[in-house]
């Protein structure tokens, strides 16, 4: 079979240094992952091997340099990620996932989507009053949900944020832990915090805090109320039970929107306990303006190894 050889033209030599890698390594991922030979000549990258592989190894570095120019970071994540789509036929999606600002930090950073995933999920959080965002741990559930109710609460579409996780290490009863209600929850609610002080900076947090427009507290706390013009989170969803979801879903007010989030694969409940989130997405998948997102190892945007991770967990399972 004669080698086919193809030609990717990066234009400069800032284009070309990003492309490649510190010491080739993003070259010699996509060298990897598509079995074809790459040589740099000037500012150009020569792939030379089979017709197919050939083809693409180009539509992956072309993408990845769209990508560069767009001023966008390049990691072995996002890499191996664009390889996936290219072989499933779906390269065209990395460009869809990189349009579209969420919000920006108190530093200025830009939030966006980077996987074909986590932009449905955004979508759907804007096209419905409730979301289920389900999928195992780094696909971005959690801070893509806060990213949106910090973005409607600086749009002044809700009033409030409120955030809450069940307790479910304490059974909801926190009553024998020592310290106020603030020092009890700290642990559950942490993530929480994160994600919205790296949002707003820590002086408007702490300021949206006094005031009331942020409200953080365990699940147990949201009985007999009913929320009114907020965005609510309710995160780790998959250790409420199904009185707990229904009694969570039903406080919900005129003007509010909710996003539900979690793991399926991490259900901390009692053996003999189905988990509410489980029932939820399963009773309520045809009612209008509600919307499941089931989120998978693709999506994941930490270390790259906890994509490796997810899935070898996943083949144990399936053994």
């Amino acid at each position: 079979m004669a080698e086919n050889n193809v030609i990717v033209e990066t234009e400069n030599l800032g284009n070309l240094s990003a492309l490649l890698g510190v010491f080739d390594e993003n070259l010699n991922i996509i060298v990897r992952e598509t079995g074809v030979s790459a040589y740099v000549e000037g500012t150009k990258i020569r792939l030379a091997g089979d017709e197919s592989q050939t083809a693409l190894a180009a539509t992956v570095l072309n993408k990845l340099l769209a990508i560069i120019k767009a001023k966008e970071q390049l990691d072995k994540t996002r890499i191996i990620y664009c390889i996936e789509l290219a072989k499933e036929g779906n390269v065209e999606g990395i460009e869809k996932v990189m349009s579209g600002v969420i919000a920006i930090t108190s530093r200025g950073k830009q939030i966006k989507c980077k996987t074909v995933g986590q932009k449905k999920y955004v979508d759907a959080i804007r096209r419905n009053t409730v979301t289920f965002g389900v999928g195992p741990a780094g696909t971005g559930k959690t801070y893509l949900a806060v990213a949106m109710a910090v973005s409607a609460f600086k749009n002044k579409e809700v009033e409030k944020i409120i955030l809450t996780r069940p307790a479910v290490e304490a059974g909801e009863k926190l009553g024998f832990l020592p310290g106020d209600l603030q020092t009890k929850v700290d642990p559950y609610l942490r993530p929480l915090y994160d994600a919205l002080q790296e949002m707003f900076g820590m002086d408007n947090y702490a300021k949206l805090i006094e005031r009331g427009a942020i409200e953080i507290a365990p699940l147990a706390y949201m009985r007999g109320r009913t929320l009114s013009n907020a965005f609510i989170i309710l995160d780790e969803a998959q250790n409420t039970t199904k009185e707990q979801m229904k009694m969570f879903l039903t406080r919900m007010g005129e003007g509010s929107r909710v996003v539900v989030t979690g793991d399926l694969t991490q259900i901390d409940l009692p053996d003999g306990k189905k988990s509410g989130l489980r029932h939820a997405t399963d009773i309520l998948k045809n009612v209008e303006g509600i919307e499941s997102v089931f989120l998978t190892s693709k999506d994941v945007v930490r270390h790259a190894l906890v994509m490796e991770i997810i899935r070898a967990y996943a083949k144990d399972e399936a053994r």
